[in-house]
Parts: structure tokens; C-alpha cells; sequence
């Protein structure tokens, strides 16, 4: 069965994240009144850690169970890491791009997700001069929830015109990726060791991977 489109978390999978996360989460629970010294603020980084690719803004509900609070830090984590970004941190896992033009220039289409709010995924593409390079990006809201739940694949697949999830790879560093992919019927749910996932995080995954780079190999094998 032809691979008719490839699902891409960002952070980690496509673009090495280098710690930036967390640098923008200790900047964004700063703003709500965490500091390091706080005695919250170690559970609170595990808690974030455990939690990459999914929704930041629901991490940052379960946080502080308070929605203004969750709010005010979701912002300030946006504004973090946005300048982060801008500042010349953000650098694409070697050979992602090729890859991408690859499978794009065989005919399949390709979605990069994130668990980042929409203003954040666009800071990283605009930084990247990512703008076109995939044929759709896609983050949490206006109806679309965040990982673990399928809908960021479920709806690359709808606006793509995709005719059977069975077509679909999805590929990601975290566990949140993997049950993503899982979730919304895709065949390749391929777990990536470049980003915050740990070996034992990505079990679930039907392959795991170096890196994106070894997913030409994985589709063709699939495929054949």
C-alpha cells in the first residue's frame, strides 16, 4: 500500500529542540510566580518533560489548574521561545529537509504537526525559511486537539484529501507522537531518537529510528 502522506512533529523530529523547551518553560513559569528556588518547580520540569508533543497550553492547565494562570504562561512560554527562535536558536535535524523534498518530489504529501501553539510553529518555520517546504502545518486549536488525541493527524489527512489512514506515516520523538499516530489508524507510527523521547518512551511505535533520515527506508520497505 502507497504511502500517501507523511505526518512530521517538529520540535525534536525534524528541528533539534537543544533544550529550548525548557528554557522557555522556566521563562514562562516565571511569569505566573515559580522561580527555580520554588520547591514546585522540579516536579513541575518533570511534569513538562514527561509531557513533550502534546498541547503546551494543556500542560499548562494541568500545572496550575487555574485557566487565567494557564493562560498568562502559555503566552509567556510562546514569547520565549519565539525569541528563541528568532535569536538564531532553532536548527534543523541534519537531513530532515532532504527528506522531505524527497518524498514530496515522489508524490507524497507532507504535514508538519506540533504540540506549540500556532504562533510558535510559524516562528519556527519563518526562522527556518520553512514556509513552503511542506504542503500543510498544522497545530492545536479551532477544533483540532492537541497529542495524544488523533485529530492533528486525522485532519492533515481530511484537508489533504488522503483516501485511507492506512496510507499515512506518522513520525515523532515522544510517546505522545507515537499514540497520536496509533490512534488515527496510520500503518507507520516510526518513533525518532533525536529529541525527547527515551528508547523505552517509543516502544509502541510500529519502527524505530536514528533519526527522520532512516524514513525513506522505512516508506520503501512499507511499500514494496
Amino acid at each position: 500500500m502507497n504511502t500517501e502522506l507523511v505526518v512530521l512533529d517538529m520540535a525534536g523530529t525534524t528541528v533539534a529542540d537543544d533544550g529550548l523547551v525548557v528554557r522557555a518553560f522556566t521563562a514562562a513559569i516565571g511569569a505566573v510566580g515559580v522561580s527555580e528556588e520554588d520547591d514546585r518547580y522540579e516536579s513541575m520540569l518533570k511534569y513538562v518533560v514527561d509531557t513533550m508533543g502534546q498541547s503546551k497550553i494543556t500542560v499548562f492547565r494541568a500545572l496550575l489548574e487555574d485557566e487565567t494562570l494557564a493562560q498568562q504562561a502559555n503566552a509567556a512560554f510562546e514569547g520565549a521561545y519565539g525569541d528563541l527562535v528568532r535569536g538564531g536558536a532553532c536548527t534543523p535535524i541534519e537531513g530532515a529537509e532532504d527528506v522531505i523534498r524527497g518524498l514530496r518530489e515522489n508524490g507524497v504529501k507532507v504535514a508538519f504537526t506540533t504540540g506549540f501553539a500556532p504562533t510558535t510553529q510559524l516562528a519556527i518555520l519563518d526562522a527556518l525559511g520553512w514556509q513552503d517546504l511542506a504542503d500543510l502545518a498544522l497545530a492545536p486549536g479551532d477544533g483540532v486537539r492537541g497529542r495524544p488525541f488523533p485529530d492533528l493527524v486525522l485532519a492533515a489527512a481530511l484537508r489533504l484529501e488522503v483516501t485511507d489512514v492506512r496510507r499515512i506515516a506518522v513520525v515523532g520523538d515522544t510517546a505522545s507522537d507515537v499514540l497520536c499516530g496509533l490512534r488515527a489508524g496510520a500503518s507507520v507510527v516510526a518513533g525518532v531518537l533525536t529529541g525527547a523521547g527515551r528508547r523505552e518512551d517509543l516502544l509502541e511505535a510500529t519502527h524505530l529510528l536514528d533519526s527522520v533520515r532512516d524514513l525513506p527506508t522505512v516508506l520503501e520497505g512499507e511499500n514494496r
